[in-house]
């Protein structure tokens, strides 16, 4: 009596373990690769990825030690380039403030910008540049939508937690350089809901962390986005932008991110 009942126990078991191999087969890259792409199909998928230009406007605020330290209307306007070599941006922005967008920056790809007032364009200083490329290039936004066929890009799930009362998957992103970004993706919604990245000052050598939140997404011509964002470093709050409108895929002309020719030229600072 007893044989009968082993066999038929030992059957289900290796019945059972052939259902459960599978999952505990799935190594840390291939779950991470697995959340990443859920996240792409949740963003929009082909719309997201033939996503050309878009256009954020809303109202900015700034903060200086946790205390608010500027407030102004923001349109972001952005054109993704065919992504050339890695580590190399391919993208344009400009950021306008005010209502008549009367001030703001210029981004050019190739690492040059400018700093725009009523008198004139000044070339950004080469700090706030770096910074600027080290922050894109780690943005999970463009690394989805510019370097997800990049030579060397890995992802690794570090897998399941609970942030801010928040379920969701953490994916750890590095490239060839060893340069990592960290992407807490909302279990249920797939989406990024937090993203932190480390980044060392080129003056101090001081060692800082740069965190990014995203909420309040909201459909923009089939692609989902972020209308709420917030940066903080170390901790404390540097940034937010609450937007009220983002439009893509407008055609935006060359001009936008241009100079124009009569713009008086300044001498950097």
């Amino acid at each position: 009596m007893k044989a009968p009942f082993m066999n038929r126990y030992l059957c289900s078991s290796a019945f059972l373990c052939g259902l459960l191999l599978p999952l505990h087969a799935e190594t840390a890259q291939e779950r991470g690769k697995r959340v990443v792409m859920a996240a792409l199909e949740a963003l929009g998928g082909d719309r997201f990825l033939t996503m050309n230009d878009r256009v954020e406007s809303g109202r900015a605020y700034s903060f200086y030690r946790e205390k608010l330290s500027g407030l102004s209307r923001a349109t972001i306007y952005t054109r993704y380039l065919p992504p050339g070599k890695p580590g190399a941006l391919a993208v344009r922005e400009r950021e306008m403030f005010g209502k008549r967008e009367d001030f703001g920056v210029l981004i050019m790809e190739d690492g040059e910008g400018w700093d725009v007032t009523f008198r004139g364009a000044r070339p950004l200083p080469k700090a706030q540049m770096e910074r600027y490329h080290d922050t894109t290039l780690h943005n999970v936004f463009y690394i989805l939508r510019q370097r997800l066929q990049e030579p060397g890009l890995i992802f690794e799930s570090l897998g399941a937690d609970v942030i801010d009362n928040m379920p969701v998957e953490i994916v750890e992103i590095s490239d060839a350089n060893n340069e990592v970004t960290t992407v807490y993706f909302h279990q249920s919604t797939k989406l990024p809901a937090r993203q932190k990245f480390f980044r060392r000052d080129p003056l101090t050598r001081e060692r800082h962390e740069e965190v990014t939140i995203f909420s309040k997404y909201r459909d923009a011509g089939g692609v989902q986005w972020p209308f709420a964002i917030q940066r903080e470093r170390d901790g404390d709050k540097l940034f937010e932008m609450y937007s009220d409108g983002v439009e893509i895929n407008k055609k935006l002309p060359d001009e936008e991110f241009q100079l124009p020719s009569d713009v008086k030229r300044l001498k950097p600072v």
